[in-house]
């Protein structure tokens, strides 16, 4: 185990007491015992509940609405439309398109229309029955070609534009016609990734009270305290400061509440004009029309490699279908293209990427936010350039290494990476080099790698703030509070800092608390997205408690009339390293270094270097450093039935240094299972009435115990140079992998590409029938 960067040399005081090793999540308990507090688990004296009425309309104006009849319902005390909520918001300032409760027109079927607060949840959905709205129905755009070629009826009317274009990013990186001329061999083809939502264990849901004193507090299951403080300010017309967001304990998101919703908004409103607390929860069929999930896309590419496998040059072409709304759908469409520029070394590129309105739910950010399509194609494609050379899929990976202290074509940074050590650790646990190719037919083995972010350069609104805080207090009893902005998703955010905070102080994690996510008491953090919190909070924590740890090391050096140098808190201790008799319990210490200071505290914050290349868009998908994984997928194909068995998973995931380890691998393993899960059975599909297929967990499929490959995960410590203690991301990087890794072990057990996402039975065996054919045809024409 590495030293810490400031401690001298000398075993054995140098190795790290707490980082690096497994530890429970600081909230494992309280979750595993039930005593833990979710949003619906909030019930404040004289609480109503509150219901929305959605459209049952793809698209449509509102000519009229009339709630009278709802209003005289006994137990109802207040409804509210649109006009009680007219200013658009919207995560990104500069796609607000979105309304709490629409306005003039509905854009998907479940789109937000009224809503009623009662004093219970039977009577407020009894008066959305006798709410009458009015619709007059418009022509839907359901396949984002057709909304692409047809400029009216816009879905977003704008003076100044016409079409259904939500946003288009052309960005090229070098001659990339000539780098394809110059190829000896260029394969092109078009692949499909289909639209899925994140199934996240909890549902959305939101209380509000609105006290005496006129401040409001919301608590939310969100991942964006911050963002959601920001949006209640504009819609409600409220000074920030009288408005304070509280995350209580979060039951999963993966990406699918990192939007303001309108339920923060509706239960805020309500509360205002009742003088009640209100809370609202959604059925598992609402979350299901939130949405907020992955984008389908179309995706069109072209590779040029020479004969000793390099790649030339990459040309993309995009259609993005981003359902009714923008969510973030500006850096979805810049992340389609700038995130593919790693692990690999492209001397030219070109995408061409065009998001595009449709009248489904909005999609927005899933796990691996943007950049799994575009990989879920390329690694496919990597994998028949290799074919159509000879070349080992691995060596051609191998070959193509971007390497460390680089810069990707598109100006990206890269300041460590283990994606070689990666490859080898998959190729070795699988045993590819005896196996892959060798096996009986209808069973393969498929290999992918993948580049990710540990956070972006790209803070949302335009600032020089910093884009993480830590606040820490510290108590004579030898505890320490830390309060952090950042949003524990599941992730094991609220541990990390304790980690870190106990490292640095010498600490048992025990004896460090954690308040997080609370807009009244938390320093600012930007929320839980683009996988940023462990190196932007990390580094924040790091920050905050060597300010206060030197103050004690200094009081602890002058009372004992010695170096600084000499002084380390360690174990629960402060010590002299000369003298290890010499030494105080920790809240001896913190009292020493109180009354030389007065009361102790400390703050730290973390904001990115100027990262990106110097054109338009040329920050977005700048991050301080990047994490790398390889996956290997071994399978069975059955040609009968066209079932894919998926037996074993193995991966590799580069982290820089895995803080804990146990949660790294717990985040692999997630990320892999996830992937997995989309390849073969998760489909987020619409009918042609803009019905959802199947809004409920019965209907939409995921993998059970049975359905789940033994997964195998390994980590990789690069240790970047900027990372806390070295540490990058672990918690979307490992996903990307998984989808194209199953497609090429689908080629090698059976020899067929499927490139058309989910991997279906009967696409399995369209596939093998059109094999059959081609054979036979072949051999007539003999």
């Amino acid at each position: 185990m590495a030293a810490r960067d400031n401690h001298g040399p000398g075993a054995p005081w140098d190795e790290f007491r707490v980082v690096g090793k497994a530890h429970r999540k600081v909230d494992g308990m309280a979750k595993a015992t039930g005593a833990a507090v979710y949003a619906d688990d909030i019930a404040l004296p004289g609480m109503l509940h509150a219901k929305t009425l959605r459209s049952p309309h793809a698209h449509a104006r509102i000519v009229s609405i009339d709630t009278s009849r709802a209003e005289a319902l006994p137990g109802v005390h207040a409804v509210i439309t649109g006009k009680d909520l007219p200013i658009l918001y919207g995560v990104i300032p500069w796609t607000q398109d979105e309304n709490a409760l629409a306005v003039d027109r509905v854009r998907f079927v479940g789109d937000e229309v009224a809503a009623v607060a009662a004093v219970d949840e039977d009577t407020a959905n009894a008066a959305l029955e006798l709410i009458d709205v009015e619709y007059e129905p418009l022509r839907a755009f359901f396949d984002p070609r057709e909304a692409l070629a047809s400029v009216e009826p816009s879905i977003h009317p704008h003076p100044k534009k016409t079409g259904n274009v939500s946003k288009h990013v052309e960005l090229e990186f070098g001659d990339v016609a000539a780098a394809l001329d110059e190829a000896d061999v260029v394969v092109e083809g078009d692949y499909e990734f289909h639209s899925t939502t994140h199934a996240a264990i909890e549902p959305h849901c939101a209380v509000a009270r609105y006290d005496e004193r006129g401040l409001l507090t919301v608590w939310s299951s969100t991942q964006i305290t911050h963002y959601v403080h920001r949006a209640l300010a504009r819609v409600l017309e409220l000074p920030a400061q009288r408005i304070r967001v509280v995350q209580p304990n979060l039951g999963g998101a993966f990406g699918g509440k990192s939007d303001p919703f309108s339920l923060e908004f509706v239960v805020a409103k309500l509360a205002m004009k009742t003088g009640r607390p209100v809370k609202m929860l959604w059925t598992r069929e609402e979350v299901f029309y939130a949405h907020r999930g992955r984008h389908a896309m179309s995706m069109h590419y072209r590779t040029g490699a020479k004969r000793d496998g390099r790649i030339t040059g990459v040309d993309a072409r995009i259609l993005i279908d981003g359902g009714a709304y923008s969510s973030f759908g500006l850096v979805t469409t810049y992340y389609s293209g700038q995130l593919l520029t790693g692990p690999y070394d492209f001397p030219a590129y070109r995408f061409d990427s065009t998001r595009v309105f449709t009248n489904k739910p909005p999609c927005g950010p899933k796990r691996g936010h943007g950049s799994v399509q575009p990989r879920f194609a390329f690694e496919i494609q990597l994998d028949q350039v290799a074919e159509a050379l000879g070349l080992d899929p691995i060596e051609i990976r191998r070959i193509n290494w971007q390497g460390a202290g680089t810069r990707t074509v598109n100006g990206q940074r890269i300041t460590s990476s283990g994606f070689l050590e990666c490859l080898d650790a998959v190729e070795r646990a699988s045993g590819w080099r005896e196996r892959h190719g060798q096996l009986p037919r209808g069973r393969g083995l498929g290999v992918a790698g993948s580049m990710y972010i540990s956070g972006t350069n790209y803070p949302v609104y335009p600032n020089d703030m910093p884009q993480a805080g830590v606040q820490l207090q510290l108590d004579r009893s030898g505890v320490v509070t830390v309060f952090t902005g950042g949003n524990d998703i599941g992730q094991g955010s609220n541990s990390m800092v304790a980690y870190v905070v106990a490292e640095e102080l010498g600490l048992d994690v025990r004896d460090v608390r954690v308040v997080a996510a609370d807009t009244d008491l938390c320093p600012v953090d930007l929320g839980a997205y683009s996988s940023r919190v462990t190196f932007m909070v990390g580094n924040a924590a790091i920050d905050a408690a060597r300010k206060l740890r030197a103050q004690i090391v200094q009081a602890l050096a002058e009372a004992w009339q010695v170096e600084p140098r000499r002084v380390r808190l360690i174990e629960g201790r402060a010590i002299d390293l000369e003298d290890p008799e010499r030494s105080l319990s920790s809240a001896e210490a913190f009292q020493l270094a109180e009354t030389r200071f007065d009361t102790l505290g400390s703050t730290g914050s973390y904001n990115t270097p100027t990262l990106g290349g110097d054109y338009r868009g040329g920050t977005i998908g700048a991050s301080p450093a990047y994490s790398f994984t390889a996956h290997v997928v071994e399978l069975e194909v059955c040609e009968e039935t066209g079932r894919i068995k998926l037996e074993n998973i193995w991966v590799a995931h580069d982290c820089g240094r895995a803080l804990n380890p146990m949660i790294v691998a717990g985040q692999i393993e997630g990320s892999a299972y996830m992937g997995a899960a989309e390849a073969v059975l998760e489909s987020h599909a619409v009918n042609r009435f803009g019905l959802h297929a199947g809004p409920s967990l019965l209907d939409y499929r995921l993998p059970t115990a049975a359905d789940t490959p033994a997964l195998h995960a390994y980590i990789v410590e690069s240790i970047d140079p900027e990372g806390p203690y070295g540490a990058k991301e672990a918690g979307e990087g490992p996903l990307h992998p998984a989808l194209p890794a199953i497609s090429n072990a689908i080629f090698d057990a059976v020899g067929v590409r499927l490139t058309e996402l989910p991997f279906t039975p009967g696409k399995v065996l369209r596939a093998l029938r059109a094999q059959r054919e081609a054979a036979t045809a072949q051999g007539g024409a003999r």
